[in-house]
């Protein structure tokens, strides 16, 4: 799967969580899921479900625990798939 691929995913993922302050062009590399994209504990649960069923992979606590940002979702995400 490549970059842009597993990106988009993370994208269509991420913006059903968005609240309505927040459009999908907002969603870049480097934002921060709480501080720029305004998504609660309880919504950054449930990106963190959809991406262990949209790419086949487990999560562990420290994983979500390192999850702060796209980027951060995007390297979890290449380590569990290499990791497969």
């Amino acid at each position: 799967m490549q970059e842009e691929e597993k990106y988009n995913k993370l994208k269509d993922i991420i913006k059903v969580y968005l609240p309505e302050d927040v459009t999908v062009a907002d969603i870049e590399q480097n934002s921060h899921f709480m501080n720029d994209l305004n998504i609660n504990s309880a919504n950054l649960v449930d990106i963190v479900l959809d991406v262990e069923d949209a790419f086949d992979i487990r999560l562990e606590n420290d994983d979500m625990d390192q999850m702060q940002t796209v980027n951060d979702a995007m390297a979890i995400i290449d380590t569990k798939l290499e990791n497969k």
